[in-house]
């Protein structure tokens, strides 16, 4: 296990996945530490509904089917629409980082687009951790959704310590008809996000691939200080 610190540092998205099945026992360790998240109120809003084998499968084949037939995404929060200014400006970054790794060309349309379903399919993990959270709390407002974000980095750093890798997808959820059936999801609960998951194939371009941060002069003001 690495130090806390290291691991933040270290950590970046994986989109590429050797076949290694994950143990479940690692799974539930992973699990268990990221469900210490703090959450308002206690209220513990979170639920992870962990996918393999032929589950899994069944939701890649349906959100590949529907993505490709024109099927209009169907998320059960509110999509993030087009980022604009500087937000969309690091948006294109991150692209331009992991098509370059990647070897995609601009003008080259079918291996966006492949890329793209990547996405759809999980990029092929081999574990897909569907978070949800409870229906009852969204009355009250969007703290519910701050806490599940907490657990979810709670588990892709905890997964990291252990070798493993992992990149928070909403694309993977974009169907969430299709991921609610085959996951047996219940209606009290709402689909946030998924977490694909496994261990990292070293050769995948696009795993070295490390997004740009800002500096915290940049994010951060200091008031009353000396």
């Amino acid at each position: 296990m690495m130090q806390l610190d290291q691991a933040m540092l270290d950590r970046r998205s994986i989109r590429g996945f050797t076949d290694k099945p994950v143990a479940r026992e690692v799974l539930e360790e992973i699990i268990s530490l990221a469900i210490r998240a703090p959450s308002s109120m206690n209220t513990q809003p979170w639920h992870m509904h962990v996918l393999t084998g032929e589950v899994l499968e069944k939701v890649r084949a349906g959100n590949t089917e529907r993505m490709l037939g024109g099927v209009p995404p169907s998320r059960e929060i509110p999509s993030h629409g087009k980022y604009e200014g500087i937000h969309r400006d690091r948006q294109v970054e991150i692209a331009k980082q992991l098509f370059a790794a990647m070897g995609i060309e601009r003008h080259d349309a079918e291996a966006r687009q492949d890329w793209v379903m990547r996405g759809f399919r999980q990029f092929d993990a081999p574990v897909s951790v569907v978070v949800t959270y409870d229906r009852a709390l969204d009355e009250h407002g969007p703290v519910a959704i701050f806490d599940a974000g907490a657990a979810v980095y709670g588990l892709v750093l905890a997964a990291w310590s252990r070798g493993l890798g992992a990149v928070i997808n909403g694309q993977g959820i974009m169907q969430s008809p299709v991921v609610r059936e085959h996951a047996e999801i219940p209606e009290e609960e709402v689909i946030l996000t998924c977490v694909a998951l496994g261990w990292p194939d070293h050769g995948f371009e696009a795993n070295a691939v490390r997004s740009l941060r800002r500096e915290v002069s940049e994010v951060a003001t200091f008031q009353g200080f000396e």
